[in-house]
């Protein structure tokens, strides 16, 4: 009974996660789990991206160890399996057809018209859309690669709206049911012992 209570209030909490994991592919048919290592990219590799701090950083590269560990890897800083991380915060605008199909302008606010206004305004305003939300929307990803062999091995990304006057990444424990998130499509399981942590 207790499993069955635990399953249900994990799969209440994961089905109301703010995070939506836009891909998750493994590319040019890597086997994942043949590797026993790993490395997540430093800062001073290259640069961090815009809106991620020092501190944005290694929470996620903290909460990315922890579910390659789960999943039986160690960490190396001579292994050949890489993971990079990707931070993408931009503006979205969402938007609706000004004139629905079909649609008649008298509906309460426009006059009624003799002649169908709807036969000429119709394809004049076709392409016309009326702004319904800006919002911003961030996205973390990361990459697999084989550095050694300069092989693209796996990709995954995950959404989430922001807040207004937020900044790209939020608390500790939210950038874990990221990345969580995140790691839900990878090819390889947590070990059965750790499926609790």
């Amino acid at each position: 009974m207790k499993k069955i209570f635990y399953s249900l209030c994990l799969l209440i909490l994961t089905s109301c996660s703010p995070y939506t994991l836009i891909n998750s592919e493994v590319y040019n048919n890597a086997d994942l789990a043949a590797y026993k290592t790993f490395r997540i990219v430093k800062p001073d590799e290259g640069k961090l991206p815009p809106m991620m701090t020092i501190i944005d950083y290694y929470n996620i590269a903290y909460a990315i160890r922890g579910q390659m560990l789960i999943r039986g890897y160690k960490e190396s800083p001579e292994s050949d399996l890489l993971i990079n991380i990707g931070l993408t915060v931009q503006t979205k605008i969402d938007t609706e057809p000004a004139l629905p199909p079909g649609f008649y302008p008298y509906n309460g606010y426009y006059p009624y018209y003799i002649y169908p206004r709807s036969l000429y305004w119709q394809s004049y305003y076709s392409n016309a859309k009326l702004i319904t939300g800006i919002y911003k929307e961030g996205v973390l990803s990361m990459d697999f690669v084989n550095i050694k062999e300069k092989i693209f091995l796996y990709s995954a990304s995950v959404s989430t709206i922001l807040d207004s006057g937020q900044g790209a990444l939020r608390n500790v424990s939210e950038i874990n049911q990221a990345v969580q998130t995140l790691f839900s499509g990878f090819p390889v399981k947590p070990l059965k012992n750790n499926s609790g942590n």
